[in-house]
Parts: structure tokens; sequence; C-alpha cells
């Protein structure tokens, strides 16, 4: 089996919701995805997608994903999509760094491979831990009330886990988690993610002021040493996010003990293979895991779901379900979610069944 045809297709996806707020004004109004389709010699298409949040969330942005995968793809023709770690590596030779742009061949690749051998992706991952992951909702930042009263309204639809954006002036922000935190029941599982918008003397400023309030910190500052500066006078849980972007960065974590959990996101490990490795290793080292990646819609939310549901239960934290966050379409399925908790789409690989006729016309298409 060898790389027949690669296209590539840029898709935007606007948030059901509006402007998606993070700290310091960031906002974006949409996902801005990349979507690959690799189809091999005997006819079969493995589907990846890739989509940073705005240029302003991590060292990815659109333009440089559909530029790369224009510079990669044609390297790949001949190649065995199968050959996983081969791909990989190959991909490391022809373009260095920049793993975002990687993510989506890789993704499409792992969904060959899986439907040539006629097994759900979850499968090539490890096995199915659960036929279902317990999802979380993000309370986005705004003011007092306006965050409150969308917290009030996630928990009425049945959700018990909470992602609260924080990482702006630090008092509004302690005002802004009390209030949160009064308006839901107390058993509701509550996440602070500062987004790294932090120095390490205001997120010590807010752990201190909320002590007496349940929830676990979610990467307060940007560097490591920031965070373990935050770590050594928090008495919560702490997950960091943002500061793994390699095997090497979450060995460090591990080795320093700056972490209870990490959030590990697709596209900025550079797709499903590498995100299994770290996964896998921050298992074994005890770590707790929560899978997603920086956007998209049913086809990268499906891989989020396979990586979550091959993650064994009991080191499992949430997943969120990026597909009910935009206005588009990409696919006649999408992954299963019944109240709170998702599962994987039936079939083999990533089981979403893309309709290319919803993509429009791709930006790039190589072949023999």
């Amino acid at each position: 089996m060898q790389i027949a045809t690669i296209k590539a297709y840029h898709v935007a996806q606007p948030f059901v919701d509006g402007p998606y707020r993070m700290s310091k004004g960031r906002v974006a109004d949409a996902f801005d995805a990349v979507i690959v389709s690799i189809t091999s010699d005997d006819g079969i298409t493995g589907w990846g997608e890739m989509a940073p949040l705005g240029n302003f969330y991590s060292a990815a942005f659109p333009a440089g994903a559909r530029a790369g995968v224009m510079e990669i793809a044609p390297h790949l023709i001949g190649h065995d999509p199968r050959g996983l770690a081969g791909i990989g590596r190959l991909m490391d030779i022809v373009f260095k760094g920049h793993p975002y742009i990687k993510s989506a061949l890789d993704m499409a690749c792992w969904d060959l491979a899986a439907r040539a051998a006629d097994v759900p992706l979850v499968t090539m991952l490890g096995g199915k831990e659960s036929d279902t992951a317990e999802l979380y909702k993000v309370v986005t930042h705004g003011s007092v009330d306006a965050m409150a009263a969308l917290a009030q309204r996630i928990v009425q639809d049945g959700f018990h886990r909470l992602q609260v954006k924080v990482g702006g002036n630090v008092r509004d922000d302690i005002e802004r988690v009390t209030a949160v935190a009064a308006s839901v029941p107390k058993d509701t599982v509550i996440f602070c993610d500062a987004n790294a918008g932090w120095t390490h003397y205001q997120a010590r400023q807010f752990a201190d002021a909320t002590r007496s309030i349940d929830y676990t910190f979610e990467q307060p500052c940007t560097t490591i040493e920031e965070n373990m500066s935050v770590r050594r006078m928090l008495d919560k849980p702490m997950v960091l996010d943002e500061s793994v972007t390699s095997l090497e960065d979450m060995l460090e974590i591990h080795r320093r003990g700056a972490a209870d959990g990490l959030t590990l996101k697709i596209s900025r490990l550079g797709g499903v293979g590498r995100t299994r490795l770290i996964r896998d290793v921050a298992v074994d080292l005890g770590f707790m895991i929560t899978v997603e990646d920086t956007g998209g819609a049913e086809i990268d939310t499906a891989a989020m779901a396979h990586l979550s549901l091959s993650t064994p239960q009991e080191r499992r934290l949430h997943a969120i379900a990026f597909h009910e966050w935009v206005t588009v379409r990409t696919a006649s399925n999408k992954p299963p979610v019944t109240g709170s908790r998702m599962g994987v789409p039936d079939g083999p690989g990533l089981g979403i069944d893309v309709v290319p006729d919803l993509l429009g016309k791709p930006f790039f298409e190589v072949g023999r």
C-alpha cells in the first residue's frame, strides 16, 4: 500500500455561542481548520484535522498550517501510510519543527491505517477502556454575573465539570471564581484555567485568596519554573497544559513534581502518534490525563475521543466535544454525545464519514 493522493481543505468553523474569550483580551470568533485527506493506491482514504485557536493561543497559526502542509505533503507520496513511525520521522526530516503542521497529516495516516485493518482507531491506540468519557464545559472570561449565569446554565444542562477561565486582573478573577463556585452545586468539579496568563506573583495571590474553594489549578504561568513557584505553596491539584509540548517537557514536569495532571493537545504534540506515546509514558508515571486539541469539528473530536477512551479510566480526567462548539458540519455523522458523556463513532478508523462537498474545493492537491 502506498500514498497516492493528498488533498487539503481550508474550513472556517464559527462558534455557536459567539466569540470565545480568554484573559488579556484574547478573542477568537471561529476555529480556522485545515482538513487533510490521504488516499492510498487501493482507494482507502484517511482524514485528519487541526485548527489553531486564533494566532494567540499556541505556537501555531492557520496560515502557517496551510503553507506547511503544502511543503510536507509531496514528500509523503509513494510511502506506506501504515508505516506510522516512519511517516513521522520522514516529516521531521523534510520539515524541521512546527509539529502542529504535521498533526493533520499524521492523523490521516492513523485513520487510513486503522481503516485498512478494519478496526476502530481506539483498538490501535491500546483498546477501549470504557464506552464513554465525561465531558467538561468552559465558562469563558467575562463579567462576574455573566460567568456565574453561564455556569448555572451548564449545570442545569446536566454537566458536572467546569473549566473556568481566569488569568486576568487577579482581584476580579477572585470575585469571578467565588461567584461561580457559589452558583453551582458543591459537588461540581471546577478547574481554574489561566492559560499561562499570570506571573507567579499574581498566581500566588489568586491561590492564597481562594483557598476555601475546591478547584484544580490549570496552567497559571508560562514556564515550568514559574508554575513550580506556585506549586510549592499550593494546597490544590495542579494540571499543566501549555507547558507540555514534547516528551522531554513531560519528563521534566515529572522530574520536578510540577503537576498532578497533564492536558495533551494533539496538534501541539505533532499528531496522534506522539500524543499516544506521551500519554502512555505519562500514565505509567502516574499523571492524570486529559487528551484534547486546540480546536476542530467532527474529525478532530473523533481523534480526541479515541485517544481519551484508550486512556485508562482511573487516569482519565475528562474530555471535550469541540464539534458541538461550531456551526458547520464536515461529516454525515459525529462522535456520539449523550448527556454529559461522549463515545467514539462506530466503524473502522476514526469512524467519521466525511462529506467532501461540505468542505469546499481543496486549496491544495498532490498525487502521482
